[in-house]
């Protein structure tokens, strides 16, 4: 989903602290050094400490989506990452040692970990453990933040929704102490239709409580307000398709979250009209396409019925996302896998290639699948990925994640490669 991405990343903040240093950005795609030796059982060949679970969740989910049957010790190693109060971190190298208050678990990494794991038939202690702690960091407006206690994002909030929901749990009946649900919190980060950017999903209010129009969060947005998770099934969420094929941006005292998830899917619809993707920079620099937003906006329309809309941005993917899936890695495939998946697209036929096949030689050959997409290989046979930028997690997401350690301010999604509003 938005999550999407490669995301990560998120811990960093905690190293980073309240500082922000530069240092720490340098290479936006940090690979193995000669003395790191990652787990075998892993998908992904770089250092997976800011996106070692959310790449595995990812992949093993696609993987399940295409009915092929991961490697039990990937499947393995994922449990294994999970601490006894049912949270994950981005990444625990010594999953033996028990987890404490250093420890950064975060929603993000245990949201992705949970449908994964869902999906998987893992057992109900440990799908169980992660649904109780997901409620029980909920913040009093409904929504989550990337780490307990932060303030409530779309993106966080959005990829916990898709993950009770893979737990068999109604985000509806999950309300905090203030009586909020999840839908409540997002309803409260649409953008209203009279202001810049109405119909879209803002990240976090600013300083001053405004909301600003954010691509990457209303990808995620539209899906949570759907209940959808990662590999959202349009077919399969029992909305009626109809009502969320908005031609205007819907508002008024009576706006509910199938209005917000309409109006989201609308403003998507118009960002992707012209060129058929969206955009990213960096200060000073030229915008350059965002391939993982574009593809989680497909899975968004998608699911909101907007199936005419879908054609460009996924024409473009087809076309144009090889190299940048082949440099960024699992988690990329994986969001490649999804749109495809919610477009009835074959994904083993994506643009002349094969997303199937090409995630599983990420990774340790799967117990099962099709003859034809069987990955050949093992951890050894990789393809030579030394500048995937761990899983997708983009320089983008990483300077968010600094800087919103130096401000107080929640985090960037969840995986994807955090992007900077257009």
């Amino acid at each position: 989903m938005f999550v999407r991405r490669s995301a990560a990343v998120l811990a960093a903040t905690a190293m980073i602290g309240t500082a922000f240093t530069p240092a720490a950005l340098a290479d936006e795609s940090p690979g193995a050094t000669p003395s790191q030796a990652f787990p075998s059982a892993l998908y992904g060949s770089t250092d997976p400490t800011y996106d070692g679970v959310w790449r595995q969740s990812l992949a093993l989910l696609a993987q399940d989506s295409v009915d092929v049957k991961p490697a039990k010790k990937s499947v393995d190693w994922l449990v294994g990452q999970q601490c006894e109060s049912g949270a994950f971190a981005a990444y625990r190298p010594d999953p033996s040692a028990k987890c404490d208050a250093k420890t950064k678990v975060d929603t993000n990494s245990t949201a992705a970990a949970l449908q994964a794991l869902e999906a998987l038939d893992a057992s109900d202690a440990v799908t169980g453990a992660a649904v109780k702690w997901l409620k029980s960091v909920q913040n009093k407006d409904g929504g989550w933040g990337y780490f307990p206690g932060t303030p409530s994002d779309t993106n966080s909030t959005s990829v916990v929704i898709g993950a009770l929901d893979a737990g068999d749990t109604d985000p509806k009946d999950v309300p905090s102490k203030d009586d909020r649900t999840p839908y409540d919190a997002l309803l409260g980060l649409s953008v209203p239709c009279d202001e810049t950017g109405g119909g879209a999903f803002a990240f976090q209010p600013d300083k001053k409580g405004a909301l600003a129009a954010n691509p990457d969060a209303t990808a995620a947005g539209v899906l949570g307000a759907l209940g959808e998770g990662l590999d959202a099934d349009p077919d399969d969420n029992g909305t009626d398709k109809a009502s969320l094929k908005a031609s205007k941006c819907a508002g008024g005292d009576s706006f509910t979250i199938e209005d917000a998830a309409a109006n989201g899917a609308l403003y998507l619809a118009g960002a992707v009209a012209k060129n058929g993707y969206l955009k990213s920079s960096l200060p000073g620099a030229e915008d350059q396409p965002d391939y993982g937003n574009t593809a989680d906006t497909v899975v968004a329309l998608a699911a909101a019925g907007r199936t005419a809309d879908t054609e460009k941005p996924l024409a473009w993917l087809e076309k144009n996302s090889a190299t940048w899936a082949a440099k960024s890695g699992p988690a990329a495939y994986a969001q490649l896998i999804f749109a495809a998946n919610a477009t009835g697209t074959d994904p083993r036929a994506f643009g002349g290639a094969d997303l199937v096949k090409q995630l599983g030689t990420t990774g340790p050959a799967a117990t099962s699948s099709d003859a034809s997409t069987t990955p050949a290989d093992s951890k050894n046979d990789k393809a030579d990925t030394s500048d995937e930028d761990d899983g997708g997690v983009s320089l983008w997401w990483i300077i968010g994640v600094g800087l919103v350690g130096g401000i107080g301010i929640g985090f960037l999604l969840s995986g994807r490669n955090k992007k900077q509003q257009p």
